[in-house]
C-alpha cells in the first residue's frame, strides 16, 4: 500500500499561504507574527500579496459570488478564494492551475461543497477576464 504524497514546491507553498492566512483572518494578528521558522518563498509572497489586497479581493468574491459574500464564507474558504483570485488576476500561472489547485485545497482542508463553491467562483473570475 502506498503512503499518500506530501505536497511540494508550490502546492506545498500554497499550503503553507493558507494555513498563515488562516491564522491571520481568524487571529487580526499581523500576518508575520505567524511566521515561524523558515517560510517558503513563495508562501510568503502569496499571503503578503493576499493580505495586502484583502478588501478588494472580498469585494471581487462578492462582485461574483451569488448569496455568498465573503463575509459570510468559513475563513478557510475565504482565504483559499483570495489566493485563487489573487493568483487568476496575477496571470502568474494559467487560469486553470489556479482554479484546480484552489479547488484542490478546498477538497483537502474544507469540504467538496465547498469544493464546488470554490470552482464556481473562480471559473466566473476567469471568464470575466478572458471576456
Amino acid at each position: 500500500m502506498s503512503r499518500p504524497r506530501k505536497p511540494t514546491g508550490r502546492r506545498a507553498a500554497r499550503r503553507a499561504a493558507l494555513f498563515l492566512l488562516y491564522q491571520w483572518d481568524l487571529t487580526g494578528q499581523p500576518l508575520a507574527s505567524h511566521f515561524e521558522g523558515h517560510v517558503d518563498p513563495f508562501a510568503r509572497e502569496l499571503a503578503e500579496q493576499v493580505v495586502s489586497r484583502g478588501p478588494e479581493l472580498d469585494r471581487r468574491i462578492d462582485e461574483v459570488s451569488v448569496g455568498w459574500p465573503a463575509d459570510r464564507l468559513g475563513v478557510l474558504e475565504r482565504n483559499i478564494l483570495r489566493i485563487g483570485i489573487s493568483e487568476l488576476e496575477a496571470d502568474t500561472v494559467p487560469p486553470e492551475v489556479a482554479i484546480a489547485e484552489a479547488v484542490g485545497l478546498a477538497k483537502k482542508y474544507a469540504s467538496p461543497e465547498a469544493a464546488r463553491l470554490v470552482n464556481g467562483i473562480l471559473a466566473r473570475v476567469a471568464e470575466e477576464r478572458a471576456a
